[in-house]
Formats: C-alpha cells, structure tokens, sequence
C-alpha cells in the first residue's frame, strides 16, 4: 500500500481540531487492514515530521434509514497522530 491509500482523509470535526491545538494531535480516516506502523511511516513521509504515537479505534456503521428503506453505513477506522515535542504542526491545505 502506498501512503494516499493508507491515509484516506484527514478528520476535520471539533474534537479533531482541539486535539490538533491542544495535544498536537492529527486526526485521520486511515484504511481499514493498516495498522500503526504502516500509518506512522505515511504521516512522516507525507508531512516530513517525526511521530510520537499513534492511537486507532473502529468506528461501526450507524443504521441509516430513507422511508422504509434502511441501510448500514460502512465501518471506518480512525487514526490519531501524535507528533514529537519540536515538530512543526502541518496545515491540511498545504498538501
């Protein structure tokens, strides 16, 4: 896998902007079968920084519903990225 498909997005929510501006922590919508080491390479290769931690959690699909039609979302896994002491907090708009 190459690092666009390990990162997928970057999660832009409240909580993901507190934590990028209180705990230096990134926010990213990762792919499902990556796991930690495979999301700390992508992060220092695409931003050029150094990686603390990484975290993971699975988030299952909320049921949706259109009239008498439901549906379930599709499970996503999500990723904070904690950078080292130092390192230069990266803009997503500058990729």
């Amino acid at each position: 896998m190459n690092i666009y498909e390990i990162l997928r997005r970057p999660v832009v929510t409240e909580k993901g902007v507190a934590k990028k501006e209180s705990e230096r922590t990134l926010c990213f919508e990762v792919a499902s079968d990556a796991n930690k080491t495979q999301v700390k390479t992508a992060v220092e290769k695409l931003f050029k920084v150094k990686v603390a931690e990484v975290r993971t959690s699975t988030t299952a699909g909320k049921l949706r519903r259109r009239g008498r039609f439901q549906g379930y979302r599709a499970d996503w896994k999500k990723a904070y990225v904690k950078l080292k002491p130092g390192e230069k907090m990266p803009e997503y708009a500058e990729i």
